[in-house]
């Protein structure tokens, strides 16, 4: 059977939409109107049966002109204030994307500009996009698996000598009342109930069917010590960082951070933000909350002149935590800000 139009077989990622953009020379993609008739499918903005005639219209005209200029006195007609306010927002979150030369270009400018009243499901999708461009051509599952973290929510947990990872809206899908399953362990540890819930951990023998499973993100990640997922993770940070914010790096886990008088570092969430900040600071932190560090690593730079001078010859520690609820919410954004890169001094 053939793959549909768009999709080449053992495609992975498909929900992102990747196949409705177009591709520049340089592989950054580039919306089209497909990919806005999609984001017009969002349940916000599809009118209810009590719509009025109004919204009913303009819901309409932008599925057949997705591009299309609305003014705000069409807005205006819409009798349902939440329905004006979420088409407002949508609007204006089109809008900053187009202005950019393409989805890459997009991501930063918002969160480098700022992404106040942009709804969060809109930037999940949208660095949904812009990581699937990143890994395009990347063949090992468990960098694909790592890199769901730049988009989706995890719950993490020790079992039997791994550090898993399992996609959090997964589990409360799937959770229900009954006895434990294969890793129900992981939910008791994560301090949720004891749930049925079929899980597998990603493994060499597993990972030829991640691509035909990715969209279903029912994999678990073991990123301990050593393990596929630890490297797949830097791996990944790799590929994101040097195609959507284009820098080249490598990067390289550690178990710990080597240097205590360290110059540089990026927290990838905010709780390890937090608890670098204080190490950093030289403020004591307690040993179970150093315990939510799940992942560290050194980042060097391949030009060396890019980076600030204080920093140069210096390692550059990214740290990836849990917070006290065992969940993991990483932000990939805070690379933009947060790597020592001579730009920062003028500005840009």
């Amino acid at each position: 059977m053939s793959a549909p139009p768009g999709l080449a077989p053992g495609d992975f990622w498909v929900a992102s939409g990747h196949h409705l953009c177009d591709r520049d020379e340089q592989g950054r993609i580039l919306g089209t109107p497909d990919l806005w008739r999609a984001f017009c499918a969002r349940p916000e903005l599809v009118p209810p049966e009590e719509a009025c005639p109004a919204e009913r219209a303009l819901h309409a005209a932008l599925l057949a002109e997705p591009m299309r200029a609305v003014a705000p006195a069409e807005l205006e007609r819409l009798a349902d204030a939440d329905a004006r306010e979420n088409f407002a927002v949508f609007l204006g979150f089109r809008d900053r994307v187009v202005a950019q030369p393409s989805l890459e270009a997009a991501w930063l400018d918002l969160f480098r500009g700022g992404v106040q009243g942009v709804p969060p499901i809109f930037l999940q999708m949208l660095t949904h996009l812009v990581t699937r461009a990143a890994l395009e051509g990347v063949e090992d599952a468990f960098t694909l698996r790592a890199a769901e973290l730049f988009f989706r929510p995890q719950r993490a947990a020790i079992h039997h000598g791994a550090l898993l990872l399992a996609d959090e809206e997964f589990l409360e899908a799937r959770g229900g009342d009954g006895g434990f399953g294969p890793l129900g362990q992981l939910l008791v540890e994560a301090g949720s109930p004891p749930r049925e819930v079929e899980l597998d951990v990603l493994s060499e023998e597993m990972a030829p069917l991640y691509r035909g499973r990715s969209d279903a993100h029912d994999f678990a990640l073991d990123i301990a010590e050593n393990r596929p997922g630890q490297h797949g993770l830097a791996r990944a940070l790799e590929r994101f960082i040097g195609h959507v914010i284009g820098e080249q790096v490598t990067i390289r886990p550690v178990p710990v951070i080597e240097d205590h008088n360290w110059t540089w570092h990026v927290g990838l969430d905010a709780e390890a933000t937090g608890i670098a900040n204080d190490l950093w600071q030289g403020k004591k932190v307690k040993q179970a909350r150093l315990a939510r560090i799940l992942w560290l690593g050194v980042l060097e730079f391949a030009e060396a002149s890019r980076i600030l001078p204080r920093v140069a010859g210096k390692p550059v520690y990214l740290a990836l935590a849990m917070d006290a609820a065992q969940k993991l919410r990483m932000k990939p954004q805070n690379l933009v800000a947060g790597l020592p890169l001579r730009a920062r001094e003028s500005g840009a």
